[in-house]
């Protein structure tokens, strides 16, 4: 075997602490209540009706989110979405699993970043190291990353199993997909990781995603928060499935999409923008509200915090009045 003429960091020398001892920036505190919002945005009205009428269809609805979304504290609402049957595949990053993960094991998650990597402390926490675990049997049993997390959750009864997603997608049988970038996340930092188990747990991630977007013809998709992850994969995944239906004498190309997030796009955000914007580079506009939806499909964009776009999102979907247009 030829070995690399560069030296790789040796992870045994790595000092891990116990999970008890971190200070938590959230914790059960931050979960909000199952409650009816009394306004809701006239886009999310919109969506709700096309969410609706893919349900009617049998088409795909998909929720793609970034970490910052489990953090804001919406757990019951995506889940009500799940148990309602108005979502058929959750998609999030590393980050989103971390924090399902912490919340139901310990009820807290997020370390203040400023104050741990002073001393190197940051990410370095035993019982978080245990999704590496995880994964590794995930990659043995060819499964999916998500549904491996979900179902230890799950099985295991840890203790605040009833708000992590991840669980809920398990025992409902609904597709929670995991798409990881080696090296963003803390549990890449721990010597018991196996970055070779991450590829192959979260690839069959991504195919079990863009299974679901075969799907996506009068379907909706919706990203929340997710700048990167959710339009790459979704991008790829697209043209995937496009690819295979073309092939078969089918258009996917009937379909909306959702952006929800806080930077601030113009009135005119289903037009690119030009490269010389830097806005030209925030690719859930050109990619997600322009580029994927250009040859039949509708798209929206929110700038709403997550703790008021999800909430109000399931408030009109449990409405009696939504729109018909």
């Amino acid at each position: 075997m030829t070995s690399s003429r560069f030296p790789a960091f040796d992870r045994s020398r790595l000092r891990v602490l116990p999970l008890a001892g971190r200070r938590h920036d959230l914790d059960l505190q931050v979960i909000l209540p199952l409650e009816t919002r009394s306004s809701v945005h006239d886009t999310l009205r919109i969506v709700a009706e096309r969410i609706s009428r893919a349900r009617s269809r049998g088409a795909a609805v998909v929720l793609m989110m970034g970490g910052h979304v489990i953090r804001s504290g919406v757990q019951r609402y995506l889940i009500d979405l799940m148990e309602s049957g108005h979502i058929s595949c959750v998609a999030t990053n590393g980050a989103g699993v971390i924090h399902d993960f912490e919340l139901a094991l310990i009820g807290a998650t997020t370390e203040r970043v400023s104050c741990y990597i002073k001393d190197g402390r940051f990410g370095l926490w035993n019982e978080t190291s245990r999704i590496n675990d995880i994964v590794a049997r995930a990659a043995a049993e060819k499964i999916g990353l998500g549904e491996a997390v979900g179902r230890a959750i799950e099985e295991e009864h840890l203790p605040h199993r009833d708000i992590s997603v991840c669980a809920a997608g398990y025992r409902l049988g609904i597709p929670v997909t995991v798409h990881v970038g080696i090296g963003y996340d803390i549990v890449h930092e721990m010597p018991n990781c196996d970055g070779a188990a991450y590829g192959a747990a979260s690839y069959e991630d991504f195919l079990r995603f863009t299974h679901v977007l075969e799907s996506l013809q009068g379907g909706v998709l919706m990203n929340f928060g997710s700048a990167v992850m959710a339009p790459e994969v979704y991008l790829k995944a697209l043209a995937m499935v496009r690819n295979v239906a073309a092939q078969e004498g089918r258009s996917i190309t009937d379909f909306a999409t959702l952006v929800c997030d806080l930077v601030e796009l113009p009135e005119n955000y289903q037009e690119e923008a030009s490269r010389d914007e830097a806005l030209y580079y925030f690719r859930p506009w050109k990619t997600m509200l322009v580029r994927t939806v250009a040859d039949g499909g509708e798209s929206w964009y929110l700038r709403l915090p997550h703790r008021e776009s999800v909430p109000q999102l399931w408030t009109a979907l449990n409405s009696d009045a939504l729109p018909r247009t």
